[in-house]
């Protein structure tokens, strides 16, 4: 009989979510914005997303049957994947949640303290619950990685993508470090 014990090395753990997009998964989920959001209205074409400056009038959708959202994009530090990414917030309460601390004077820019977003249920039942970390300094991990990268996020409104080659610097006039 085969000792079950070493099947797999004792410390393995199986690859995490990966990619460039923060997906709130089931359970906690825990980031820093590094970066002040872009704002404006997504659709879908094609399983494609279609997005347009906040600016900008609120555009019809494409089908009828599914409403323009409301999007704020900005750049993460996806602290439990350690990555930076861009998160896409299309919640209406999260969106809520987050501009409320913003707007509190212990609190104030969300860019000061990591954010931790708690999903639970799903499909329509899907609730989120917004919690603020105590403030501390941006872990060195998030200032290094994001110092070793370029990102657009102005490109999301062209559809390309934001970590393709970039016509800007790299996104850290807006860091508070």
């Amino acid at each position: 009989m085969t000792n079950t014990n070493d099947f797999l090395p004792q410390d393995y753990e199986a690859p995490k979510n990966g990619g460039n997009y923060m997906k709130l998964q089931k359970g906690e989920n825990r980031f820093r914005i590094l970066a002040k959001p872009i704002l404006g209205w997504l659709d879908w074409k094609d399983n494609k997303p279609i997005r347009s400056r906040m600016q900008q009038a609120k555009p019809n959708p494409i089908d009828p049957k599914k409403p323009v959202r409301h999007f704020w994009a900005m750049i993460v530090f996806d602290c439990i994947e350690e990555k930076i990414k861009i998160l896409e917030i299309t919640q209406s309460t999260i969106q809520g949640a987050i501009q409320s601390l913003s707007k509190d004077a212990d609190w104030g820019s969300p860019m000061g303290y990591d954010i931790k977003i708690v999903k639970s249920g799903e499909g329509m039942e899907t609730e989120y619950a917004v919690n603020p970390v105590p403030h501390k300094p941006i872990p060195d991990l998030a200032k290094k990685l994001l110092a070793e990268q370029s990102i657009n996020l102005e490109a999301l409104y062209d559809g390309a993508d934001p970590f393709g080659e970039k016509k800007s610097v790299p996104v850290t006039h807006d860091l508070p470090f």
